[in-house]
C-alpha cells in the first residue's frame, strides 16, 4: 500500500491554543484524523508525526527515505523560514514533497514570506486553514498515482 508522510514542525502541537485568528481552533489530533479519514477513502496510508525537536524531525525524514515513503506533506512550521537541517534532510528523499501551511504566509510578517523548504517541494498550499493539509494530501496522492 502507498504511504504519504505528514510532518508537522515546531509549535504546531499547540493548534486550538495558539493565535485562532491565524490557526482557527481545530487542534493537531482533529486534523491527523481528517487526513486519515481521506488517505483511507482515497485508499493509501497516512502517517503523521509532529514534534518540537528538529534533530527529531531530521531524523524521522531519514527514516522515511528508508523506509520508501511515497510522498511527504510538511508544514514544517517556524523551521520552514531557517532550518538548513530540515531542508538538507528533504533533499535526501526522492519522493513527491509538498509544503503546507494553515495561515496565508504571504500575507503575514515578512520573514514567513522565505522558505527553505520551498525550492524542494513540487508546491506549496497556504492559507486554506486545515484544508491547506487535505488539498496537499490530495496533491501528494495524485502526484504518486501518476508517475506509477
Amino acid at each position: 500500500m502507498k504511504k504519504v508522510l505528514v510532518l508537522h514542525g515546531v509549535n504546531l502541537n499547540m493548534f486550538g491554543k495558539r493565535d485562532p485568528a491565524q490557526y482557527g481552533t481545530i487542534i493537531l489530533k482533529e486534523i491527523d484524523e481528517k487526513l486519515q479519514n481521506l488517505a483511507s477513502e482515497l485508499g493509501f496510508a497516512a502517517e503523521s508525526f509532529q514534534t518540537n525537536h528538529e534533530g527529531e524531525m531530521v531524523e524521522k525524514i531519514h527514516r522515511a527515505h528508508e523506509e520508501n515513503v511515497d510522498a511527504v506533506v510538511i508544514n514544517a512550521g517556524a523551521w520552514t523560514h531557517y532550518s538548513y537541517a530540515v531542508m538538507d534532510a528533504l533533499g535526501i528523499l526522492r519522493v513527491p514533497i509538498i509544503e503546507v501551511h494553515m495561515s496565508h504566509v504571504h500575507a503575514r510578517e515578512k520573514f514567513r514570506h522565505h522558505s527553505v523548504i520551498a525550492p524542494l517541494a513540487k508546491g506549496q498550499i497556504t492559507g486554506f486553514g486545515v484544508n491547506s493539509y487535505l488539498l496537499g494530501l490530495r496533491a501528494a496522492w495524485d502526484l504518486i498515482k501518476d508517475s506509477d
